[in-house]
């Protein structure tokens, strides 16, 4: 079964990277501390939201678990965001970094925003959609 890392790993970007947490990310496990990076958006092609996660062991729940939100540039390319996420993985002494780079989903949250079990009203592109493959259900 292929894993998120090997998905990092395997990614072919017509572009050069240039978003140092992508390139961590593709550096694959090193060990633990792990710090998780998580890009949403109301689409596939635009970043407004952030979360990252410091996971200390295997099967420990993230803490601290930090959001940011930029509605103005793709957050994957804002280099304040990276900067700033760079900061918290080396104050959290992270060895590896896990993150596909690409959008995953709505960036908002089911049960504080919209109500568990429906789709975000807000962005229907990923309604009914399949976030890890980013196709439509069948």
């Amino acid at each position: 079964m292929r894993t998120l890392w090997d998905r990092g790993r395997d990614m072919k970007l017509k572009r050069r990277v240039t978003n140092e947490v992508i390139k961590k990310s593709l550096k694959g496990f090193r060990g633990y501390p792990v710090a998780t990076v998580a890009y949403y958006g109301p689409d596939n092609q635009r970043a407004t939201k952030v979360a990252v996660g410091i996971i200390t062991h295997e099967n420990a729940e993230p803490d601290p678990l930090i959001r940011w939100y930029s509605e103005e540039r793709d957050a994957r390319f804002d280099a304040e965001i990276t900067k700033q996420i760079l900061a918290l993985i080396k104050e959290h002494q992270a060895v590896s970094v896990a993150s596909v780079g690409t959008i995953l989903g709505c960036p908002h949250e089911e049960v504080i925003d919209y109500p568990e079990g429906q789709s975000c009203p807000q962005c229907p592109f990923w309604a009914n959609r399949d976030r890890w493959a980013g196709l439509a259900e069948e």
